[in-house]
């Protein structure tokens, strides 16, 4: 890959690669988070959704973006309510960072430690502090005023109450997570989702982890997720399901599947023998000594000259035998030995 760069002398801003190369952030919040970096101060006043507008990111792209870069500590929200009760968002950007400790620190020195942003020295807007108005009623303007931050639900009074977990139960919950075996994990997984599948099998997290171990059985035994899935969320009863955790209980037991067969064991091949000492080779000529693998008194080598010589020694003994008689003559001493042997010794003799 070839590079070509050229350094700008104006109209930049400094990027840290720890923001560029942050595996967490999408590449909206990345933009998003330069394009904020580098905005003059006379515009601070704005929020965060304005920005992302003017750059183009509105929608779910913008509140996927916002989210993972509030959860990994570059945006951090507050709410309050002014002196009028109306409820405002105050909102903190940084390009590193920050937990909520260092995010309070910050807000505290840039707005004084009162809670809410420093303002222009000057009287407070208050019942009886107000002067009358002069003149005739006019109309009531309508329209003209945009939102201060895109918000997606219904619109209260009251903040938004943050989730929070006890300490003892966030314990529990990652102690599950860490000793749980990995198909219990993905078996309560399935079962939270068939929720999609249908809305008569909506499960609880404690009733999916109830049953989490049943799952998981399934799981064990060769069945996918996906296999999982479709065999508790198809065929349900023509009148709909009573009660989803008896229902997947008794579908999980009754159609369990059968344990898939271990895979046989391939035998263990028997250790090699150990090595022998090394003996004296009886071949003729100088001596030498070799390792023997089983019995053999000799060295390959020597071995090998010997058979070489042992068959040369056959082979002209071979030679040297005087040629086999022909079939016919043969027979013929075959026949005539035969016919001696029946006219007897005397017979012989007196002839």
């Amino acid at each position: 890959m070839l590079w070509h760069a050229i350094a700008p002398s104006r109209r930049y801003t400094k990027a840290s690669h720890d923001v560029v190369r942050h595996p967490r952030l999408n590449s909206d919040a990345k933009m998003l988070l330069l394009y904020v970096q580098g905005l003059p101060e006379d515009q601070a006043d704005k929020a965060l959704s304005e920005h992302a507008k003017n750059f183009g990111i509105t929608g779910r792209a913008y509140q996927k973006a916002k989210g993972q870069l509030i959860e990994n500590g570059f945006v951090h929200e507050w709410k309050r309510q002014g002196e009028r009760g109306f409820w405002v968002t105050d909102q903190l950007f940084a390009n590193v960072p920050l937990t909520a400790e260092q995010a309070h620190a910050v807000r505290n020195d840039r707005v004084g430690g009162g809670g809410a942003p420093s303002a222009p020295a000057g009287p407070a807007d208050r019942p009886g502090a107000q002067y009358r108005a002069v003149g005739r009623p006019g109309g009531r303007a309508v329209g003209g005023s945009e939102p201060v931050d895109e918000e997606l639900g219904k619109n209260c009074s009251h903040p938004p109450s943050e989730r929070t977990e006890e300490p003892e139960q966030a314990e529990q919950a990652e102690e599950h997570e860490e000793f749980e075996a990995p198909e219990v994990v993905e078996g309560e997984r399935v079962l939270l989702s068939l929720r999609h599948a249908n809305p008569q099998l909506h499960l609880g997290v404690r009733e999916a982890r109830g049953l989490a171990e049943a799952a998981g059985e399934w799981i064990r035994r060769g069945v996918s997720a996906a296999d999982l899935r479709r065999a508790l969320s198809s065929e349900l009863p023509r009148e709909g399901v009573r009660s989803a955790v008896g229902f997947l209980r008794h579908r999980l037991v009754q159609k369990l599947p059968a344990p898939v067969a271990a895979a046989p064991v391939p035998p263990v091949a028997p250790p090699p023998p150990p090595l022998r000492d090394f003996v004296v080779c009886e071949a003729e000529g100088d001596e030498h000594v070799f390792r023997p693998v089983g019995d053999e008194t000799m060295c390959g080598p020597c071995a090998r000259e010997a058979s070489w010589a042992y068959w040369a020694a056959r082979r002209a003994e071979m030679e040297n035998e005087p040629d086999p008689l022909p079939w016919r003559e043969r027979i013929a001493a075959i026949i005539g030995g035969e016919q001696g042997r029946e006219r007897g010794p005397g017979v012989a003799a007196g002839a």
